[in-house]
């Protein structure tokens, strides 16, 4: 068997020969095959000076275009036409196409990059006319006003404490206005001068002070909100502005206010003196601002047609784009062989899929006409390939619940295999309960259901993670289910499905309850609502939980006999496994036996039954003495203190056998003068254990320059006996505290049953119960209220909270307790060269 989920699958090392003028097409067409990881045969190359860095330079700049015109697209809001999936998977593109596609972006980008400095510099004449609008409108008012101040700025007293903008109500009205604004108000007004002009009104208070303080009062101004909102050209963002018109005497104070509206950012129009020429300029303004107005429309409208045209091809454009760009970073991490006039490719790849490769290099040489075709050969090596585990949309999940724990080491066993059932089963131990589960999976349902519906949608991180793990849910809810069946639990309540095996009696105040039969599945719902029902619960939750830890980790150690067999270790079978077993079944092994066999034995009395927490305890403070009351059966006493003894045994075979056996190995090996390699053999590749595969041809470094060989290290390590009994003292120190940490550990499942059960009857009895022994017309009512609260609440804490903390708590049972017995974890995941999970990434 090549490769399943049980182990990774069987990689080959891949050499390929493809001709340089089918080189893009031939990568192309691997691409979309995506069945081979390349290896870099240039570390050592700058990614300046790589061959193909032109090429990428032009990609990246077309890719930069493209990004330009989709933020165009959607500062308009036009929606961009989205492939089908089909279509993500097309042929190569020659040169010819990705130059036509580089002129036709070069085209659109140039045009809508014209356009846009055109509506800029539209749109920035456009505010200024606007904002001279309103300066000219205001001021008419404003004009009116400074004739009965001109007194006051001229010749008025100067105050400390007088207000720099009077009302307007408070104003005389002067006589001869409009005298005063052609300049023959008198000698004293002749000099007064004003600047008019727009500023944004969040500095406005600091452009008074500022004003003030540097004038030292002698200004009157005015202003008005312009009630219009303003856009800014350049920004897009709508700012509000005032009007201001400030009049002061002589031509050193105006130049000093126009530096002061300079520096805060205000914008000066030009104001005639004269009404009549005031309003002829309002006019003017006017009928340029219509003017300027359907000129803006126009050009938008062009802009929107254009980024339209691009928007039809946009993904399509930026799929070719993407998938061309990484073809030639891909090509990059090849060697050119100058006399062969080709490209040498390295590459891990499946065993299995070495005959798709061929296919698909063959279907591209007839595709091009190309008269050499690429040259594939297998490789062997000591390299250690990358980990590759063949999934599909079930397993996925649960192979990315093992790999966040650790990618497993090349054909090192997989948890991910017995994940699929273990976690949900855990998961629903904890979770149990019948109407919760019912609830799970139907959420899961919808999602497996809809999933081709529901796959494009992009509603954020935690939906994406609800719906990459549908089928984990569904068998959480399924196994919940079940397991609620077990407990007889329904939201708290008993269901009383094949009859009670229990009749009762009423002594005095009690009822008391007399077991006729076994109830046929799960927990006899007679328990439900007894005074000892929790006891009862309790004690069989907390010695289920220990029977299952003790089984899962019994299979995780055992597992290490598939490693060890594979790996050809059969040493660590007696050094390893055998005390391992031994230790863990001869304490807590023999505690699941006595739990089964106290279960099974019939008590006259339950209350005078041995307790299994004092037997487990005295095993060791009092080895071979049994007190008679914690007594199970005849010779109890001497098998407990054989076990222990057997217990013992196991510390000192688990840490002295192993290095003892390598150390007699490795005298053994150098008696018979096997050394390491020396300096001298370390560049031959049949001494590295580097050898071809049938039909490798590939050149020497002395003929090609293109040799590229690479050992693993780990091979040739020195024998230092100290190491190894150091790391076997932690690893047996490891173990023997894991195995009674690591069985406590498992009473979690107890613990949350527990919390879960009592939660739910919690929020029935507090809620619904309440409300259920109510009478009269609001019962309706507060039926309806009552179960609205009871739902959100049973949704929000015991569905989502409390599940979530259930998932969690699986999750540290296998990565801790399940997989540290035999699983490595060290390996290098498969990542092949691939455009689906590029463009995946992509979107993302």
């Amino acid at each position: 068997m090549a490769g399943n989920l049980f182990r990774s699958e069987e990689m080959s090392l891949v050499q390929l020969y493809i001709p340089l003028e089918i080189a893009q097409p031939t990568v192309s067409e691997l691409g979309e095959l995506g069945h081979i990881e390349f290896r870099d045969l240039n570390p050592n190359v700058n990614a300046f000076q790589r061959a193909f860095v032109n090429e990428i330079r032009r990609l990246d700049e077309m890719e930069r275009k493209l990004r330009f015109l989709e933020s165009q697209i959607r500062k308009v809001e036009l929606p961009v036409r989205t492939l089908d999936s089909g279509m993500y998977h097309g042929r190569s593109r020659t040169q010819q196409e990705i130059d036509e596609l580089e002129e036709k972006l070069n085209d659109h980008d140039a045009r809508v990059q014209q356009m846009n400095t055109s509506l800029e510099t539209l749109n920035k004449r456009y505010l200024e006319l606007t904002e001279l609008r309103h300066v000219l409108r205001e001021t008419a008012i404003f004009f009116d006003e400074a004739t009965s101040r001109t007194d006051d700025i001229l010749g008025g007293p100067q105050r400390e404490d007088a207000h720099l903008l009077a009302p307007s109500g408070a104003l005389e009205q002067p006589d001869d206005g409009e005298a005063a604004e052609r300049g023959d108000g008198g000698a004293r007004a002749t000099n007064l001068g004003f600047v008019a002009g727009v500023i944004p009104r969040g500095r406005m208070g600091t452009f008074e002070r500022i004003l003030f303080r540097a004038l030292r009062g002698n200004l009157y101004m005015n202003y008005a909100e312009i009630d219009e909102p303003i856009v800014d050209p350049i920004t897009d963002e709508v700012i509000q502005k005032n009007v201001f018109i400030i009049f002061a005497h002589g031509k050193q104070l105006l130049a000093k206010i126009r530096k002061i509206c300079e520096s805060m950012g205000a914008t000066v129009y030009p104001v005639d003196d004269h009404s009549e020429k005031r309003r002829e300029d309002a006019q003017e303004v006017l009928g340029r601002l219509e003017d300027l107005k359907h000129v803006l429309d126009n050009t938008r409208n062009q802009r929107r047609i254009e980024l339209a045209k691009v928007a039809e091809n946009l993904e399509a454009w930026s799929t070719v784009v993407k998938k061309e760009k990484a073809i030639y970073h891909t090509m990059n991490q090849f060697n050119y062989d100058q006399n062969r006039k080709a490209l040498i490719a390295e590459g891990w790849a499946p065993t299995l899929s070495i005959n798709a490769i061929q296919y698909a290099l063959r279907g591209v040489t007839e595709r091009t006409g190309s008269t050499i075709p690429p040259i594939l050969n297998e490789l062997r090596t000591v390299l250690e390939p990358p980990t590759f585990h063949r999934t599909n949309k079930f397993t996925v999940g649960f192979q990315e619940i093992v790999d966040a724990y650790g990618v497993a080491a090349y054909r090192e066993v997989n948890p991910g295999l017995f994940t699929v059932i273990t976690f949900p089963f855990l998961f629903a131990v904890m979770f149990g309960d019948f109407g919760h589960g019912v609830f799970v999976t139907a959420f899961a349902s919808w999602m497996v259901s809809q999933e081709t519906k529901l796959a494009s949608k992009r509603w954020g991180e935690i939906w994406a993670t609800f719906f990459g793990g549908r089928y984990i849910i569904l068998l959480m809810g399924l196994f919940s289910i079940y397991t609620g069946l077990i407990y007889n639990d329904i939201f708290s309540k008993a269901m009383n499905l094949f009859g009670s095996g229990w009749i009762f009696h009423q002594h005095g105040d009690k009822w008391y309850g007399e077991k006729q039969w076994t109830y046929v599945f799960g927990v006899d719902p007679a328990w439900h609502g007894s005074d000892n029902s929790l006891l009862f619960s309790n004690s069989y939750k907390m010695k289920m939980a220990i029977i299952f830890g003790v089984m899962h980790m019994s299979f995780g150690i055992c597992l290490n006999v598939c490693n060890y067999i594979h790996f050809n270790k059969r040493l660590n079978i007696y050094t390893d496994f055998l005390p391992q077993i031994t230790f863990l079944l001869s304490i807590f092994g023999y505690l699941v036996i006595l739990i089964i066999y106290k279960w099974a034995t019939v008590w006259p009395d339950a209350s005078l039954a041995p307790g299994l927490l004092n037997t487990l305890i005295y095993m060791f403070l009092s080895p071979g003495t049994v007190a008679e009351k914690d007594t199970l059966y005849k010779g109890q006493a001497g098998l407990q203190a054989f076990l222990l003894l057997v217990a013992f045994v196991c510390v000192p075979w688990m840490l002295f056998a192993k290095p003892y056996f390598l150390k007699k190995e490795h005298e053994k090996r150098g008696g018979l003068g096997y050394a390491g390699l020396s300096d001298e053999n370390l560049n031959d590749p049949t001494a590295a254990g580097f050898t071809s595969g049938p039909g490798d041809n590939r050149a020497s470094t002395d003929e090609s320059g293109v040799g590229h060989v690479e050992m693993a290290s780990s091979g040739h390590e020195q024998f230092e006996f100290g190491e190894i009994m150091i790391h076997q003292m932690i690893h047996t120190i490891e173990f023997c505290l894991g195995a009674i940490s690591n069985t406590a550990s498992y009473l979690r499942l107890w613990a949350l049953s527990l919390a879960h059960a009592q939660l739910s009857e919690v929020l029935w009895t507090m809620i619904m119960g309440n409300v259920l022994n109510l009478s009269g017309a609001l019962l309706p009512v507060a039926l309806v209220c009552a179960f609205a609260m009871w739902f959100t609440l049973t949704v929000s804490i015991l569905l989502v909270m409390e599940g979530l903390s259930a998932f969690l708590h699986a999750l540290r049972l296998h990565w801790v307790e399940f997989q540290n017995k035999f699983y490595a974890g060290s390996g290098q995941k498969f990542h092949p060269f691939a455009f689906v999970t590029l463009l995946a990434d992509t979107e993302e």
